[in-house]
């Protein structure tokens, strides 16, 4: 799964990787991006144009009742995207990039190690931002007619690089399938070839502090590696992703 991410990248940075134009937000960088939250996602017009926008982590359908199921939906399962009730309406037609400088994943550790979990942070090797996918829906809450967008993170299983810490990765996106994914009159075919694991190379991993766990904090430090601290527990067996890089 896909719970923990960090966007701290400029806006302007932003808008150029992506190309595509902010809309009507000021974003300020989050090094710990929970649900719930107000996130930047990259949507696309009918007409091409790409547009950043503030949309809630935790997909509502548009027929749910009550928004609360949201906390239930911040993931999509790429296997049954295309035919679970929640998602299959979005997946055909309302597709979008989730941008991230990096994402958290928690390793078990075993009664030698200490137990407990120790988080990494995994972050793209040779760029700046990974495009994860998703996928939105609009609600519109009754009573009051608000209408609120909201997305979900599609995941796959795990390639080689990640299984030694999850058995899920988030949709990893290359920048020559983001027209793909973001049109909606690709094939669907073509777009649920897209839900696999990203190469392994791609990715570099270490361990953080386990302060990321707390959704209230949010600082630069979340995302500094810890290798000393794992040495002064004597954990000597934490098997982190295959490609470790340091910052």
């Amino acid at each position: 799964m896909c719970g923990r991410y960090a966007l701290y990248g400029p806006v302007s940075r932003l808008s150029e990787a992506f190309e595509a134009a902010p809309e009507g937000f000021a974003f300020e960088p989050r090094w710990n991006a929970a649900p719930m939250q107000w996130l930047p996602v990259v949507r696309q017009r009918p007409n091409g144009e790409r547009v950043i926008q503030l949309l809630r982590w935790g997909l509502v359908p548009s027929w749910a009742k009550d928004e609360a199921i949201a906390t239930k939906l911040i993931n999509a399962r790429g296997e049954s995207v295309a035919e679970k009730p929640s998602f299959r309406a979005a997946f055909r037609r309302r597709r979008c990039l989730v941008p991230a400088n990096g994402f958290y994943e928690w390793q078990p550790l075993g009664d030698r190690q200490g137990g407990g979990k120790q988080p990494f942070y995994i972050h793209p090797v040779g760029g700046e931002f990974f495009a994860l996918a998703g996928l939105w829906e609009r609600w519109t809450r009754p009573g009051d007619g608000e209408a609120i967008d909201t997305f979900t993170i599609v995941t796959t299983e795990a390639n080689a690089a990640m299984r030694p810490l999850h058995d899920r990765m988030p949709v990893i996106l290359a920048p020559g399938d983001w027209w793909a994914w973001l049109n909606g009159a690709t094939a669907a075919d073509q777009v649920q070839a897209l839900l696999r694991p990203c190469p392994e190379a791609a990715l570099a991993a270490y361990p953080v502090s386990t302060a990321v766990g707390n959704v209230r904090n949010d600082a630069p430090a979340l995302i500094q590696p810890v290798w000393d601290r794992l040495r002064k527990r004597k954990i000597k067996h934490v098997k982190p992703v295959a490609v470790v890089a340091t910052v």
